[in-house]
């Protein structure tokens, strides 16, 4: 675990990069159960996909349950920024 300073309040990862205030876990949860609607999706800011999943019902719901468990299980996900998504 490495010490918040102003610059990273949530820390840094392995690579040295500030994580943020978006969760993981609240992505992963809104996007299996309010997929449809993309709120996963414009929780960690990615309107154009949000915008996406709620034309389609969320790939009438395959893509947003998809979604949702790479964003529980990836340790790759970011927010609009480009900081890693607090786990």
């Amino acid at each position: 675990m490495t010490v918040p300073t102003p610059q990273a309040p949530y820390g840094v990862d392995p690579q040295g990069r500030p994580y943020s205030d978006k969760s993981k876990i609240v992505a992963g949860i809104l996007q299996i159960f309010l997929g449809g609607l993309g709120i996963g999706r414009f929780y960690v800011g990615s309107v154009g996909v949000g915008v996406a999943q709620l034309l389609t019902c969320g790939g009438l719901g395959i893509w947003a349950l998809v979604d949702g468990i790479m964003f529980l299980t990836s340790n790759e996900r970011t927010d609009k920024q480009g900081r890693p998504l607090r786990g």
